[in-house]
């Protein structure tokens, strides 16, 4: 018996894009008010087993799901804008665009924490002291960047497409009607989130990095970028994995940081949001190629 189609998504500028195993759906509330539904064929970067290895799947997962969400991202602001086409961006645009994302990330969630603990060695000596306070700054750095972005107001509506997104899924997973009126009874709160991911991902670091070197400083960044991957690889599993136990107090306990985080990243939508929502998941749904 195959197992059952986990569906997931992403909230957009005025739209969500919602993914399934060979196929997407992007929905945009255009000024005119009309929905535009979107499709595209997932092509995997890779048919070689290895790229679907445990750990190994999780950090591919991420990097793709990054190159896919920006130019969706970008798409979906540009039609939500009015302009006639969704821009696409050339491979070294994209690029760029990855590597750049990718760099701020290291620099405010690997660089300013190991950067912060390392100033503090003097007052805070050892190897497990010292890593634990790095990981307890990235931690802090995590949650106020959370808490900062939250409080921007174009935010807080692209957050309201988070929510309407969560409500559909479960709606889908529910086995009802996908209707504007099943959906609003759902919670905004989804295990499976991005949001939960990257807890996890900053909990893991803090049990991997623990045990390594101090010095030199250099040593320390490197480390953390070097196995940032292995990071991420075991946190996806831990969410996958979790996702599939929810019938189970002791991992309901476990996902539960991750599922209040998301009460900053997601908001309350509006009937308009959750009908955007619904559009993109019935355009997967509807494509036929998911039943392939």
């Amino acid at each position: 018996m195959s197992k059952p189609v986990q569906y997931g998504g992403q909230a957009l500028i005025e739209g969500v894009m919602m993914r399934g195993p060979k196929s997407s759906a992007l929905a945009v509330r255009l000024p005119n008010g009309e929905i535009e539904v979107t499709h595209q064929e997932i092509k995997p970067w890779s048919t070689n087993a290895f790229w679907k290895l445990p750990l190994i799947r999780g950090f591919v997962a991420l990097i793709e799901s990054l190159i896919v969400g920006t130019k969706a991202l970008m798409f979906s602001a540009n039609r939500a804008a009015g302009e006639e086409t969704g821009e696409e961006l050339s491979f070294w645009e994209m690029a760029l665009t990855v590597i750049v994302a990718l760099g701020f990330g290291l620099l405010l969630f690997v660089g300013l924490p190991t950067g912060s603990a390392h100033l503090l060695k003097a007052k805070v000596p050892g190897v497990i002291l010292q890593n634990l306070l790095e990981g307890g700054i990235r931690l802090l750095v995590f949650f106020a960047y959370i808490l900062i972005i939250s409080r921007m107001k174009d935010i807080q509506r692209v957050f309201q497409y988070h929510g309407a997104e969560h409500k559909t899924i479960y709606t889908y997973e529910e086995g009802l009607e996908l209707t504007v009126e099943n959906a609003r009874k759902f919670s905004t709160l989804h295990p499976r989130c991005g949001t939960s991911f990257l807890l996890i991902v900053v909990v893991v670091s803090i049990f991997v990095f623990a045990f390594l070197g101090l010095n030199p400083l250099w040593w320390r960044i490197l480390s953390r970028i070097v196995l940032m991957p292995l990071v991420a690889g075991v946190a996806y599993e831990i969410l996958k994995f979790s996702a599939r136990h929810l019938d189970s107090p002791y991992w309901r306990w476990l996902i539960a940081p991750g599922l209040l985080l998301q009460k900053l990243t997601t908001r309350e939508p509006d009937d308009q949001q959750l009908e955007v929502a619904l559009a993109a998941l019935k355009g997967v749904l509807e494509s036929g190629q998911e039943l392939s």
